[in-house]
């Protein structure tokens, strides 16, 4: 679980909810209508705009990286090791056995293509469209996000514009002008609420995520490449290392 996700959003909320108790009374900020403007105009938006599927594909994927947390290389860096270490002492063609085992689709479509005979400009020209495909793919999250960040603001401001029409009827009561008024201001805060706490922040947490998955990939890449070439598992060792960070690699060289 990504603690720092969640205490984000937990602070937030805490915060905001303190202001609004420690100001007066919190039933002030609590609208119905106002919320299924703001919310239900934002949702409404983003279905208009993108298929369903791709909308639920993006959902179940956000709610796996809020739950996986920061994706850790290091671990692969030590299975492309391994597999330059076989490589190098018993051959190409004994990674054969070793493939089966490895969890990334990623590095053991690489690592078969090679132990197959292609010619490494086959296998870079290959991985490196996996990688591209893998980007379009998660782009596609990142504008969903994005879009509800920019349409949540937006949706506030129409159910104000709907409050302060209805606010303006009322003219001739003013004891009706405070409350309506209110009413009018809450789509904004709820807009502004959810784009900035949840829409925005999230779009970054997986626009990170994509960053750190290329990286990875581009490391099992430039491993399997190493192999392929027949470079000895110390020069292997420092091709990935460029892709480590200067925290991952004392990490490693400690261990």
């Amino acid at each position: 679980m990504d603690i720092g996700t969640l205490g984000g959003i937990a602070l937030g909320l805490l915060l905001i909810i303190g202001s609004i108790v420690s100001g007066g009374s919190g039933d002030a900020f609590i609208d119905i209508p106002s919320g299924m403007v703001t919310l239900g105009g934002t949702l409404a938006a983003v279905f208009i705009t993108f298929p369903l599927p791709k909308v639920k594909a993006v959902i179940a994927v956000t709610k796996k990286i809020i739950q996986a947390g920061n994706l850790d290389v290091t671990p692969w860096y030590s299975v492309v090791i391994e597999m330059a270490t076989i490589a190098r002492r018993d051959g190409v063609l004994a990674l054969e056995e070793r493939i089966p085992d490895i969890e990334d689709e990623f590095l053991k479509k690489g690592l078969q293509m090679m132990v197959d005979g292609n010619p490494p400009e086959s296998v870079k020209a290959i991985l490196e469209k996996e990688i591209e495909n893998m980007e379009d793919r998660h782009l596609i999250g990142h504008t969903i996000w994005k879009s509800m960040g920019t349409y949540a603001p937006a949706f506030g401001m129409i159910g104000t514009l709907v409050g302060l029409v209805n606010m303006l009827q009322n003219l001739d009561d003013p004891s009706k002008i405070g409350s309506g008024m209110a009413v009018a201001l809450l789509t904004t805060f709820y807009g502004a609420f959810y784009a900035n706490l949840f829409c925005i922040p999230i779009q970054g947490k997986l626009e990170q995520r994509t960053g750190e998955e290329v990286k990875l990939k581009q490391m099992l890449l430039a491993g399997v490449l190493a192999i392929h070439a027949g470079d000895s598992p110390k020069i292997v060792a420092e091709k990935l290392k460029v892709f480590l960070s200067p925290d991952e690699r004392l990490t490693l060289d400690d261990a």
